[in-house]
């Protein structure tokens, strides 16, 4: 999603990304991989429950999701992976932006 972060943002939207990883775990992906959006810490898998995305409950592992908020704080598009692995390209995003 980096690549198209830019694109994103000219759609008038914000990226956000969660990781189940403590906040130096989440730290270290965003420098690695020279991530420029927010990328959040959810080690507890508070958020990751509350939006029911937790792929298997022994693993403590989040599946993709991707979700557009509306200004009304409302859901409104999703992306839901089905696997590890599973990635919302910025292109979709953008497509989806485009449509509400």
């Amino acid at each position: 999603m980096q690549s198209g972060y830019e694109n994103i943002k000219a759609e008038g939207a914000e990226l956000i990304a969660i990781s189940g990883d403590t906040q130096f775990g989440a730290g270290l992906t965003q420098d690695d991989l020279q991530i420029t959006f927010p990328l959040l810490s959810d080690s507890n898998l508070q958020t990751v429950s509350d939006y029911n995305v937790l792929q298997q409950p022994s693993e403590n592992l989040a599946r993709p999701a991707t979700y557009i908020i509306d200004e009304d704080g409302k859901i409104a598009w999703t992306d839901l992976g089905q696997r590890y692995g599973h990635r919302t390209n910025s292109g979709q995003i953008i497509a989806a932006l485009q449509g509400l």
